[in-house]
């Protein structure tokens, strides 16, 4: 792969607007394997669409472990699996985030009477 086909750690950073710690941490993590030529790194198609999933996989509230996992499957059983293993992750979550809207519904829900409960006092005492 030629360096045109490949993106530099800044251009990194910049078209997925994340922090150089950010990168750095997902190399650490193995979530990311760059080629490196001495202090100089390069991501070939392969990082940058991982690169995609993982964004992708924290946009809908995965762990980062979770994700490493999921990425993982495709490297060792392919396709098919992947697919299935990332269905029954999306039901998981999707199970997870409709509860995070009942309990923010249930919130908002709250604070209106709260609030409204507040104003009434507050109009009582004029």
């Amino acid at each position: 792969m030629t360096g045109s086909e490949e993106l530099s750690f800044k251009e990194m950073c910049a078209r997925f607007n994340v922090t150089p710690r950010t990168l750095r941490y997902y190399e650490y993590i193995e979530l990311l394997q760059p080629r490196k030529e001495g202090r100089t790194r390069y991501y070939s198609s392969r990082e940058i669409a991982r690169m995609t999933l993982i964004l992708r996989g924290r946009r809908f509230g995965f762990s980062l472990e979770e994700i490493r996992q999921w990425l993982e499957i495709y490297d060792q059983k392919g396709n098919r699996e992947q697919y299935e293993v990332w269905i029954d992750m999306a039901n998981r979550q999707l199970d997870v985030l409709a509860s995070q809207i009942e309990d923010i519904e249930a919130a908002i829900a709250d604070l209106r009477n709260l609030r409204d409960d507040t104003a009434e006092i507050l109009r009582k005492m004029d």
